[in-house]
């Protein structure tokens, strides 16, 4: 497919007008999500009443999600514009829920390239569209072992990949990225990169040792630690969810695709949907105008969208990509499958 030059010339105005995060919104945002998302799994591991500790642990792996979310700001908004809130976040959430940012720093930007976007070394990619319903429910169905996945990965295998190369050879290229292209190998990291890599690492392995020692030793319950992981499970469910509903998965050939192909082959759900506030938030309800602009923040995303589409109307290229909920994109999916 060529390309649209209207929308790309569109979008290039729009990131230059709307590419400037804003503080305040960043921190309030989360700040608010992270008090919610610890208090209520405080409540859910504290309260004796089971129907509330149940709602309680929905709305903290609704609330950890929205902020586990912010991992994907971090990859594209630079240090600078918001000083230290990669490392708030990384202290708030990335570090306790096993999810540091180095898993996505370097990874992401990949999946951006317009070279890479759709072939076989974009590590956030597969041809979902044409590998049948099975690998959909196993895609979505094998996230709920993330949680154990990570602190297996963190509390032993990373203190042991220090005592051999080979091992350590292993852990960084296939097992230190949030990637879902199992074919992807991650090179290892150099510069200052390595260094916060490191650092960020052994903050991880260190909790999660802590967490196993704290069980053994009785100070946190076996059924509070489940209670976490199964927290962390829906975490990962919502997000592989999402996931799925972000693109088309069309690419069957794994040939380079053009920047408008990107873009159809991506999703936006905008209003008057409201259900993408919980399972695509912080932006990710704009999955496909993202591609177009990387560098917009999240909370300007609304309001480009709306823009373009009054400056390019409902008839051209931009409107394709939208979609009105997660379901009619699991359809369009799906209906794949029977061509």
């Amino acid at each position: 497919m060529g390309e649209d030059k209207q929308l790309l010339l569109a979008a290039a105005e729009a990131a230059r007008d709307f590419s400037r995060p804003d503080p305040r919104i960043y921190w309030g945002d989360l700040a608010a999500t992270a008090v919610v998302a610890y208090g209520a799994l405080a409540g859910a591991l504290l309260l004796p009443f089971r129907a509330v500790a149940l709602a309680l642990c929905i709305v903290s792996a609704l609330a950890f999600y929205r902020a586990l979310s912010f991992i994907h700001e971090l990859t594209h908004i630079r240090r600078d514009r918001l000083p230290g809130f990669s490392a708030a976040w990384n202290v708030l959430i990335g570090i306790p829920l096993l999810t540091p940012g180095f898993m996505y720093d370097d990874v992401h930007t990949r999946h951006h390239a317009k070279t890479t976007y759709g072939t076989s070394r974009d590590p956030e990619y597969l041809p979902l569209a044409s590998m049948g319903r099975g690998a959909l429910v196993l895609f979505v169905c094998v996230s709920a072992l993330a949680p154990l996945g990570l602190l297996f990965r963190f509390a032993v295998v990373a203190p042991f990949s220090l005592f051999g190369s080979a091992l350590r050879k292993v852990v960084v290229e296939r097992y230190s990225a949030l990637a879902i292209n199992p074919s992807f190998r991650r090179p290892p990291p150099t510069g200052a990169f390595r260094r916060e890599w490191l650092i960020q690492e052994v903050a991880a392995s260190v909790w999660a040792m802590a967490i196993l020692v704290l069980v053994a030793a009785g100070l946190i319950s076996l059924n509070s630690l489940l209670i976490a992981l199964g927290i962390g499970s829906g975490v990962a469910v919502i997000n592989q969810v999402r996931t799925l509903g972000a693109h088309l998965w069309d690419n069957e050939s794994g040939d380079p695709m053009s920047l408008t192909a990107q873009y159809l082959d991506s999703v936006n759900v905008p209003p008057p949907a409201t259900l993408p506030v919980l399972w695509a938030p912080v932006g990710l309800r704009y999955h496909a105008l993202h591609h177009l602009l990387p560098s917009v923040p999240y909370h300007a995303l609304g309001t480009v969208h709306r823009h373009l589409s009054l400056e390019l109307g409902d008839r051209g290229t931009f409107r394709r990509a939208d979609y009105h909920d997660l379901r009619s994109v699991i359809a369009r999916i799906a209906a794949r499958f029977s061509r």
